[in-house]
């Protein structure tokens, strides 16, 4: 099994020019490391963000080559493990930033929330703060993606390639299928999560440092507009912009896409999701919001036998 590591600084963009860390063939089983969002510089509940936190967050382990891959296919991620490389989690407010706060991008006349750090100890499977801060530990991978074949990306920024889509949904079981935009993709993932609300309310989720189990495949020649994962029992659809209305219509609009490959009318996919569709918010809190649509499989698939 291949491990994989930073060799030097992480990455705190999506992009092509960087020089790949390792390459993975289709079907290999690889172990990546990764940071918290924060590269481990909170530490305990006395500590002031706003004094220690500079403007790189969120730290990538990337760019990986994946042999194979060319512009026009599609990469999937097979998430097969995720533990933490530590037994504590840490949240914090931070200054201007979150769903319930003036931020750069809603500006307002308030004064911020005051900082805040909670540190969440790790044991027996729960996450403990105190008695009603107690939550079961439930990891997903907060950010991942590929290249964009042009610019660079912030790792901040979710979009067509992935990227900080922080859906709950990137977690052990599913796979991920992401764009690929360059040769050999440029793969990158971090900002392991142990627990996160649906909307990443206060824009920080329990942050830990992570080892992720993965294994990738690649189908040839089948091109993507959005990510998509999925799960033993359902289909899904990310989609991110700002405003949320456009988010939410990109994800149900690529989900159709979907079932249209699997076999459906247009039309009447419209009318299935409209009656059974699910639909949540990912983070309301990045540069762009990020929705998930869904469908169960045993409503989406099409015996054709």
């Amino acid at each position: 099994m291949k491990i994989i590591k930073q060799p030097g600084k992480h990455s705190y963009v999506f992009s092509r020019y960087l020089e790949p860390i390792a390459s993975v063939k289709p079907g290999e089983e690889v172990v990546i490391y990764t940071e918290d969002a924060f590269e481990n510089q909170i530490t305990k509940e006395t500590d002031i963000p706003s004094e220690i936190l500079g403007k790189y967050l969120n730290p990538q382990t990337g760019p990986i080559y994946i042999e194979g891959a060319e512009p026009g296919d599609t990469l999937i991620v097979h998430i097969i493990d995720i533990e933490p490389t530590r037994d504590w989690a840490v949240s914090i407010l931070n200054p201007y930033f979150g769903g319930l706060t003036a931020t750069s991008m809603t500006k307002m006349l308030h004064e911020p929330l005051p900082e805040k750090v909670w540190i969440y100890q790790l044991s027996d499977g729960m996450l403990v703060n105190n008695t009603q801060l107690s939550f079961p530990w439930k990891p997903f991978m907060g950010t991942m993606g590929t290249a964009p074949d042009l610019e660079a990306v912030s790792a901040l920024t979710p979009g067509q390639h992935g990227g900080n889509m922080d859906v709950p949904d990137t977690k052990p079981g599913n796979s991920v299928h992401l764009p690929v935009n360059v040769e050999g993709a440029y793969f990158y993932t971090g900002d392991c999560h142990a627990a996160q609300g649906e909307g990443e309310l206060c824009g920080v989720a329990l942050e830990v440092t992570g080892k992720v189990t993965m294994k990738f495949e690649l189908i040839k020649g089948k091109s993507l507009e959005w990510p998509r994962i999925e799960s033993p029992t359902e289909l899904m659809a990310v989609g991110s912009a700002r405003p949320m209305e456009d988010a939410a219509r990109i994800a149900y609009g690529e989900l159709i896409d979907w079932m249209i490959e699997l076999g459906w009318d247009k039309l009447e996919a419209y009318q299935a999701l409209t009656q059974i569709g699910k639909l949540y918010v990912g983070n309301m809190v990045d540069t762009n919001y990020s929705l998930v649509a869904k469908i169960e499989k045993k409503y989406a698939l099409i015996d054709k036998n």
